[in-house]
């Protein structure tokens, strides 16, 4: 089973990678079916009005998720690493002004935004909570085109017939073309036993079958800087987050702070858990606000991984960029398993499988720059993951603010624990990643829907908004 670092780690704006950037890759992708599609072309007919309807968590959470916007923007022809977070409000209006839909190779088609995107709440789509329904229409409003798709967490996408290929195994195997197609914590740690591998090293022989060594560094380092970029641009940035929680940026007033004491050489015996609190903070207050993040595995868990990374490069002075590049491969090789094997998506497990997974990347990539075996490096992501287990995802609100904001900073608090007590062990441990991924999978599916981003239990209706 392969799946790339850079399927896991992607370019994107916020909110959220399943209600934000999967909409707009669907959106996107519609456009390209019209255009491009094997599908029924009638005599004379042209596609002139196109509608959207969104379901599920789509359907319950969308607005405060930005969903709205996002399949807008799709429509328009952007795309997550295209769209330029500080132009969506100039295209947005025009679209409302105009009524219509402009994409670059495209005709104009008719698009009122207040009447053609529906938030259906009571007709969930089959395939997955994220559901969405394109239509694209003629002249006289008959329909031409209709396509759902499946925003599946983490920013991936799936048509109906590709859902249903998945569920039935009957698309070909992914692997097969790759030295180390491992599918399970089991075989990875075979594989690396026999070859003698670290997990860095099997995930980069994996995705050199299908880049070279020049673009697979750059492909990291890239990411790195964007992560890099989001901390930076988070530590900086002040005010009211939008959305209606009037929920006040932290990041900076808490970050100036642990500066001071770092200047004045005060001890602080929680110092490392302060940084990692304030630099997780600093990216979802970035995504909260629509800004440019990194899915890590998604937009909500979005801090966790660079904020470990960070603390990594300013309290181990063995910190170099080659560790930075293994960090991320061996954290890619451990959410590539989850996500096969279970799901990163909110709506699915709820945030067991956002943060829970996020947290279980972290710590395997801090365990492998630490100098971990492959067994301890399993047992770090082990521990990380088994002690997120049952977490539900209720934003307040539709939100990515609370509690998504703090929770990312317990996450990589946690990541790095487990990391600590992974390389301090011998790497045998009671309960195997495997254990915890398939535990996850199956406390997902008894989970109750209103505690899988509906906002319709949990924290979200227990906190006054105000």
């Amino acid at each position: 089973m392969f799946l790339s670092v850079f399927d896991l780690f992607k370019i994107g704006i916020g909110p959220s990678s399943s209600h934000t950037m999967g909409p707009m890759v669907a959106a996107e992708r519609f456009l390209r079916e019209i255009a491009e599609g094997e599908w029924p072309r009638p005599a004379g007919a042209h596609v002139e009005h196109l509608t959207v309807s969104l379901h599920g968590s789509l359907a319950f959470t969308g607005v405060g998720h930005a969903t709205d916007r996002a399949v807008i923007l799709g429509l328009q022809g952007l795309t997550p690493l295209t769209v330029d977070p500080d132009k969506v409000d100039a295209v947005l209006a025009a679209v409302k002004d105009t009524q219509r839909l402009a994409p670059p190779g495209h005709p104009e088609y008719r698009f009122d935004a207040d009447k053609d995107l529906v938030f259906d709440r009571r007709a969930p789509l089959p395939g997955h909570a994220n559901g969405m329904a394109f239509n694209a229409f003629d002249g006289e409003d008959r329909l031409l085109l209709r396509r759902i798709y499946y925003s599946m967490g983490g920013g991936f996408v799936a048509s109906e017939e590709e859902l249903q290929a998945l569920k039935a195994k009957t698309t070909p195997a992914v692997g097969d073309d790759v030295p180390y197609p491992f599918a399970s914590a089991r075989e990875m740690l075979e594989m690396a036993a026999a070859s003698g591998l670290s997990i860095a090293e099997l995930k980069r022989a994996n995705e050199l079958a299908h880049k070279s060594a020049e673009e697979l560094d750059a492909g990291l380092d890239a990411i790195w800087a964007a992560m890099r970029g989001c901390i930076d641009r988070g530590l900086t940035q002040e005010g009211i987050m939008p959305g209606g929680l009037k929920v006040r940026r932290r990041a900076r007033e808490l970050h100036d702070k642990l500066e001071e004491e770092w200047r004045q050489n005060r001890p602080n015996p929680l110092a490392a858990n302060d940084w990692l609190s304030v630099y997780a903070m600093a990216v979802n207050e970035e995504n909260a606000a629509g800004g440019r993040v990194v899915t890590a595995p998604t937009n909500g868990a979005a801090g966790v991984v660079p904020a470990v990374l960070r603390y990594w490069q300013r309290f181990h002075v063995d910190a170099d960029d080659n560790g930075v590049r293994d960090f991320l491969l061996t954290a890619a090789a451990v959410g590539g398993i989850i996500k096969h094997n279970a799901s990163i998506s909110g709506a699915e497990v709820g945030c067991q499988g956002e943060v829970g997974s996020a947290s279980a990347m972290a710590a395997a990539g801090l365990a492998a720059v630490m100098g971990g075996t492959p067994e301890q490096v399993e047992n770090a992501a082990e521990i990380a993951l088994e002690h997120h287990l049952g977490m539900t995802c209720d934003p307040v609100g539709g939100l990515v603010q609370v509690p998504c904001i703090e929770r990312n900073a317990l996450g990589a608090v946690k990541a790095v624990t487990a990391a600590s007590l992974a390389v301090k062990g011998d790497g045998k441990h009671f309960v195997s990643l495997d254990a915890a991924v398939e535990t996850m999978r199956q406390t997902g599916l008894d989970m109750n829907e209103r505690y899988k981003e509906t906002s319709l239990g949990g924290l979200a209706v227990n906190v006054v908004e105000c």
